[in-house]
């Protein structure tokens, strides 16, 4: 299977090294700078068990040829609209396309531009970020990946992304229900970012602060509320163990929204809590906690 992974940051250089390690064609479409930093490197994956070094097939979006099977899509959602512009012509007729995007608005915006039977359903889960080198550093061992058919028909062009998917060296899941894993990992993803951008700090700082538990509880509620609004059907374990991992105040964690906020770049605040409100306001739900995020959010773009 011919793999075009769009993006080679910590999310697609992760992921796309093991499929290549693997023996997938793995090539990542990168942009000019990142380019000139991995041919002069190599992609260097810094994980829990060492440090890893691969020579990894690049291309630009001037050099790209040919369709391919799967497009992997992992850029920041921000960053969407030139990149679709940029894969268009390694989009063929038998390709399809997973997007490992934050929040579920990227994936109508996909459809719309390549059509509903080119999208599928991806997410991951892992702990990774760029070091000061470009090397993509994992900080723990999680790392999955989820993908699936959006209406649950995992037809015979999904079984043959799972068989390519399935021999790399990281947790996979081929799911039958992607739009509620979708659903659950934005409900995480949002309640984490809210929380720390708010506060600026991270959850072991908020919860044992005052008032740190109602604020994580307030906003976990609002988010539930409007996304069982739009169509997810509460899954009650799953929910309550999200609210479990997030509700405990020896483990600090951060989103990758407030580290990339303390650092002073750009952020997926639309995509993440905006998106939320849009679709709170469309179902008539009040949500004053989502809105004091977004507010702060905004602020901080404008002062970027």
């Amino acid at each position: 299977m011919r793999i075009l992974m769009a993006g080679a940051g910590a999310t697609g250089g992760y992921f796309g090294a093991r499929l290549a390690q693997a023996g997938q064609d793995v090539t990542f479409l990168v942009r000019a700078r990142r380019y000139q930093q991995l041919q002069a490197n190599g992609l260097v994956l810094q994980t829990p068990a060492g440090t890893e070094t691969l020579q990894p097939q690049l291309a630009q979006a001037s050099t790209l040829t040919g369709h391919y099977d799967l497009i992997i899509v992992t850029v920041k959602s921000f960053a969407l609209d030139p990149l679709m512009d940029d894969i268009a012509p390694a989009v063929g007729p038998d390709t399809l396309i997973m997007p490992i995007l934050n929040g579920i608005r990227h994936i109508a915006t996909l459809q719309q531009r390549f059509g509903d039977d080119k999208v599928i359903g991806g997410l991951c889960k892992i702990n990774a970020t760029l070091g000061d080198k470009g090397e993509v550093v994992q900080m723990t061992p999680l790392h999955q990946l989820l993908y699936g058919a959006l209406d649950g028909n995992n037809d015979a062009r999904l079984q043959r992304v799972d068989a390519a998917l399935r021999v790399s060296q990281v947790d996979t899941l081929f799911s039958e229900n992607i739009m509620d894993e979708l659903w659950e990992k934005w409900l995480l993803l949002s309640t984490l970012g809210a929380v720390c951008c708010l506060a600026r700090g991270n959850t072991q700082q908020i919860l044992t602060s005052r008032g740190g538990e109602a604020l994580l509880q307030g906003i976990f509620a609002e988010i539930l509320s409007v996304i069982t609004a739009e169509g997810y059907q509460p899954r009650p374990a799953v929910t309550a163990r999200i609210y479990e991992l997030l509700n405990n105040p020896s483990t600090p964690m951060t989103s990758s929204m407030y580290r990339d906020l303390t650092q002073g770049f750009d952020i997926e605040a639309d995509q993440v809590i905006g998106d939320l409100l849009l679709r709170a306001k469309r179902n008539g739900l009040a949500t004053p906690l989502l809105n004091a995020v977004d507010v702060n959010l905004q602020v901080y773009l404008q002062q970027r």
